[in-house]
């Protein structure tokens, strides 16, 4: 069991969740705020996406990527900083040309990907390991894409949290750390119970650890109800943990939660179990992070 755990929170993603929980934040200053809360309740990572301030809908400026940055570090609340990289990869097939990308599609080069994370430096971003089908469209993430993407984080000194979907992933992942494309101890993410990649249970969660090198650090989530599932299943086999309002909107059945009381619950099951948050200082040392105050 990991009794000195990691815990991310996961602020806001780019689904369409504002629709069904008003606690979602949106704006820069609605992130920055959620992330400063997080980190007050215990977390010790923001995981960062940011969303079209008009719509709610998804966003890769990196205008409010560099806002709710400056925002998280002028408030002089310390928390690691995870930004998403994985952004541009959503393809729906046109009805009239299936060879064709049709309304909803999404698709961004891996230097576009890159751009906010080589402006404002982060600690970490993440890198999706894959392609996957993802509900009902395809989240695109070429072999080749991903060595690209690489390099241009190993270039810019970040360190990518390797994102797995699926069991296919993690193999890549492990081709780019055999190829000298990751640098350091690896860090890996498994995202599981989103339709149609790896579930959510116990030993998909075991097989996926079974299977990382030796020197891997290693988190995993559950979405819905399955978040504090995974979360407690995850610090039990030895790994970190990922909260927060991109991945579940519910607190309890019914009653949706912010970010702050996610990670609250989730602290209050470390506490149950003999287990802490690492401070982001504790981690940045533990995973062999810049510290931004250095930069």
């Amino acid at each position: 069991m990991n009794r000195n755990v990691i815990l991310t929170c996961a602020v806001t993603g780019a689904g369409e969740t504002t629709k069904k929980s008003s606690h979602v934040p949106v704006t820069p200053k609605e992130i920055a705020e959620s992330a400063i809360e997080a980190a007050k309740a215990g977390a010790t990572i923001a995981h960062i996406h940011v969303r079209d301030p008009k719509t709610g809908g998804i966003s890769h400026d990196p205008a409010l990527f560099r806002e709710v940055v400056q925002r998280v570090r002028e408030s002089e609340t310390d928390v690691i900083l995870n930004i998403t990289a994985g952004g541009g990869g959503d393809w729906f097939p046109s009805k009239e040309d299936p060879t064709a990308g049709g309304t909803g599609t999404d698709i961004q080069t891996p230097e576009e990907r890159h751009e906010p994370v080589a402006e404002l430096l982060p600690e970490i971003c993440t890198l999706d390991c894959g392609s996957v089908n993802f509900g009902d469209q395809l989240y695109i993430s070429t072999t080749t894409w991903l060595r690209e993407q690489a390099r241009l984080i190993q270039q810019s000194g970040v360190k990518p949290e390797l994102e797995c979907f699926d069991t296919g992933h993690l193999r890549f992942a492990k081709q780019l750390i055999n190829e000298g494309l990751i640098d350091g101890d690896p860090m890996f993410q498994f995202c599981l119970g989103i339709p149609w990649g790896a579930e959510a249970d116990a030993e998909t969660m075991l097989y996926m650890r079974d299977k990382l090198p030796s020197n891997a650090h290693w988190s995993a989530f559950g979405i819905g109800r399955m978040q504090m599932p995974m979360a407690t299943q995850s610090m039990l086999l030895g790994g970190n943990v990922r909260v927060g309002l991109e991945d579940n909107l519910y607190l309890d059945k019914g009653v949706l939660a912010t970010n702050a009381q996610l990670v609250e619950r989730a602290v209050t099951i470390m506490d149950g179990l003999g287990a802490k948050p690492m401070t982001p200082a504790e981690a940045r040392k533990h995973l062999g992070l810049r510290n931004p105050q250095e930069r």
